[in-house]
């Protein structure tokens, strides 16, 4: 399935909940009210809604939330995902928190592999930031995932004044553990219209006068993953340390997605408030309503975002509310 700029669509993300067990500022500030249980997809609908994208080309599907593993059914709809006829891979962004107890029934499950958003490694500053103590939990999922054999991507997004100090230290991480650093510069949406990022076109910069002292660090020429992140070697490293720049690296003429909010709207980009609203067709059942509103979407992307004019940005929700 391909938009009118002729891109091919193959990967969606999908939020199964906005509600989240940790309460970072730039994601879910204070204020944002939660979805009525009601408006929320269920389990048949999202597996209509992903029969249908499968249908179309979509073979690859990002669990996401809020949080997605506070919906205690979220391993079951990992399983009825990956069983669908053309589907490649599921995966699961999360904080961590809760992913540690539930390695085990998402294996089972068939999860491909797992991302874990993680800003800092200072228990004061994991506080600020998400407004709970749990970088311990966080830390053990992480090695816990990493033992169980599961892919394991770290992001992290960096803050002027927060915890931008911490980079190395982080990056670090993909020297200790076999997983992959993702640095993603903040996006004007929500709050993070008013959180001073850091350009990872200056982080990459650092990277290099730091590293390359140890041998030449490199474009990774290996599977570059379903995303826009562009990654690197450094030298000694177990991982990669990746860079998603969607301010200072524009990879528009590359995406290949849509996203599924959990009340059923989709969003072809993250950046503009349009989106087609799938819920009614879904929870009635009609698959050919769904796959009529799937191609919609598709064929309504704009060919690139405005994230560095932020005037131009009409995406008013907050990231939790959207799914990221």
């Amino acid at each position: 399935m391909r938009d009118s700029y002729g891109r091919e669509i193959t990967y969606m993300r999908i939020s199964i909940t906005d509600r989240c067990n940790l309460r970072c500022r730039y994601c879910m500030p204070e204020g944002v009210k939660w979805l009525p249980a009601e408006r929320i997809l269920r389990a048949p609908e999202i597996g209509l809604i992903c029969r249908e994208a499968a249908a179309l080309g979509i073979d690859r599907f990002k669990i996401t939330g809020g949080e997605p593993l506070v919906r205690r059914d979220c391993p079951e709809l990992i399983r009825s995902i990956k069983a669908i006829p053309g589907v490649r891979q599921v995966t699961m962004t999360t904080n961590g928190i809760l992913l540690g107890d539930c390695l085990e029934q998402l294996k089972d499950a068939g999860l491909d592999a797992v991302n874990v958003s993680l800003d800092t490694l200072r228990a004061d500053t994991y506080r600020e930031i998400t407004g709970f103590a749990g970088l311990d939990r966080v830390l053990d999922s992480i090695r816990r995932a990493v033992g169980q054999g599961f892919p394991v991507k770290i992001n992290v997004v960096l803050q002027q004044g927060v915890n931008e100090a911490e980079w190395r230290s982080l990056a670090e991480l993909a020297k200790k553990y076999p997983v992959d650093v993702r640095f993603i510069e903040m996006m004007p949406i929500g709050s993070g219209r008013k959180s001073g990022g850091i350009s990872n076109t200056r982080l990459l910069a650092a990277v290099k006068k730091i590293y390359e002292a140890e041998g030449s660090v490199l474009p990774d020429e290996g599977e570059p993953g379903n995303g826009p992140a562009v990654y690197y070697r450094v030298p000694g490293f177990r991982g990669r340390i990746g860079f998603i720049s969607a301010i200072h690296g524009k990879f528009c003429d590359k995406c290949n997605r849509i996203r599924l909010t959990a009340e059923g709207e989709i969003k072809p980009c993250l950046c503009f408030g349009k989106s087609v609203s799938v819920r009614e067709a879904a929870r009635r059942g009609d698959a050919e309503a769904v796959r009529s509103r799937l191609r919609e979407a598709v064929e309504s992307k704009p060919e690139m975002h405005c994230f560095e004019i932020q005037e131009e940005v009409t995406e008013e929700k907050k990231m939790s509310q959207i799914g990221g």
